[in-house]
């Protein structure tokens, strides 16, 4: 939608409305749900209506497990589609609807355009870390090497991620997503606790608490075609988004929390290759661990480190591994 013309909230409310109900049908096919996301990529205020509308959709779905218990079914005396819908369907139309009414009489600001905000750049140094209430009541904090810009207001809630890792504690709102974009992908939320990690292209979500909608960016920085799947990622998920593939692993809550121990300045690792332990360190560090060799690199670590405190970790591998260890101002180079 052009930014030179208002935005009719009522229309978008109503169409989002008929998305969301349509969506439920049988014959709901692949060309459905890309019409549906190109609607949804064509405006800020596109995203807000459905995500608030879907979402009590969703919580009409308790009903359905009330059956016979329901009183029995008044058709609407107009016949029409209400009148051929299940009862529970036609109950979660009902919620939906209920919503739109009440914008008769509830009347909430249009979403601001993103483009007329000035975002705040917040950044951290090598080894930093930087915790930063927002003005709606969230709050962002930033792991070592990390630039992000926030853009939040009572009326939109945008961050950009434009390299880092960040975690989020984002205050709960029914009216306003918080928007996080991060490259090639973008994460909705309503209301939830979750980290955000960028290496390029690659996007890695965890959700601690709630869950997020992980959809592809319209404002990829890469300038390749856009992926064409959504994932939702709950408590206890771990999603890594990279090309045109998202990948939801299911963890537990525990290992979701060993991958931000970031937070209290530490490093944890469960049988992980020395390769992939020696990259995690060097993000926290000027003085980078340098392995050459092969089968050193594929030595399988486990335990909890102090992420700035490279040495004590080069020394540990010495002492357990008898690996040597030859370091200078720049370098810790690590072999047998």
């Amino acid at each position: 939608m052009s930014s030179s013309h208002p935005i009719d909230r009522e229309q978008v409310e109503e169409v989002a409305a008929q998305w969301v109900i349509r969506r439920e049908e049988p014959d709901w096919t692949d060309a459905d749900q890309r019409e549906l996301d190109l609607w949804l990529s064509q405006s800020m205020a596109h995203k807000a209506a459905f995500w608030r509308l879907d979402h009590g959709w969703r919580q009409a779905d308790r009903l359905r497990s009330l059956g016979d218990a329901v009183a029995p079914d008044r058709r609407h005396d107009g016949a029409g589609w209400w009148s051929g819908m299940s009862r529970p369907l036609a109950i979660a139309a009902s919620i939906v609807f209920a919503v739109l009414a009440s914008l008769t009489f509830f009347r909430t600001p249009d979403p601001v355009p993103t483009e007329g905000l000035a975002p705040q750049t917040i950044a951290t140094a090598v080894g930093g870390h930087k915790r930063i209430p927002l003005a709606d009541g969230s709050q962002i904090e930033l792991n070592t090497a990390t630039v992000l810009r926030a853009a939040v207001t009572a009326q939109s809630r945008v961050v950009w991620l434009d390299k880092g890792e960040a975690y989020f504690e984002v205050k709960h709102s029914d009216r306003v997503p918080f928007v996080v974009h991060a490259g090639p992908r973008t994460i909705t939320v309503l209301g939830t606790k979750f980290s955000v990690r960028r290496d390029g292209d690659k996007v890695t979500v965890s959700v601690v608490q709630g869950r997020v909608r992980v959809d592809p960016s319209t404002q990829g920085s890469s300038g390749a075609a856009a992926p064409a799947s959504s994932a939702t990622v709950a408590t206890g998920d771990i999603a890594i988004a990279e090309g045109a593939s998202t990948l939801i692993a299911a963890r537990t809550t525990e290992q979701v929390s060993d991958k931000l121990a970031w937070r209290d300045g530490m490093l944890t690792f469960d049988g992980s290759p020395l390769r992939d332990v020696a990259g995690e360190f060097n993000r926290y560090n000027e003085r980078k661990l340098v392995i050459d060799d092969p089968e050193v690199a594929a030595i399988r670590i486990g335990g909890t480190f102090k992420a700035s405190n490279v040495d004590a970790f080069a020394h540990l591998l010495r002492d357990a591994y008898g690996l040597h260890v030859e370091a200078d101002d720049k370098d810790m180079k690590i072999s047998e």
